[in-house]
């Protein structure tokens, strides 16, 4: 059964049903016991707010709209 098969009947699913549906799959994901190995010698970029500078005065602009 395909996401796009599922979706429609769990849409009309009881709110408990639907609770009942997530502890399931999430029960399933922590069986299939799958980790994300990170390559040790390998340098990822993470973008922080440390040094842009400009990023304050964009996120006040965007909090005066509202």
């Amino acid at each position: 059964m395909t996401l796009a098969e599922l979706a429609p009947a769990a849409h009309n699913l009881s709110y408990s049903e639907k609770l009942k549906l997530i502890r399931l799959l999430i029960e399933d994901l922590e069986q299939a016991d799958r980790t994300i190995s990170l390559d040790p010698n390998k340098t990822d970029d993470l973008p922080t707010p440390y040094d842009s500078f400009g990023a304050g005065e964009i996120l006040m602009a965007a909090f005066n709209r509202k």
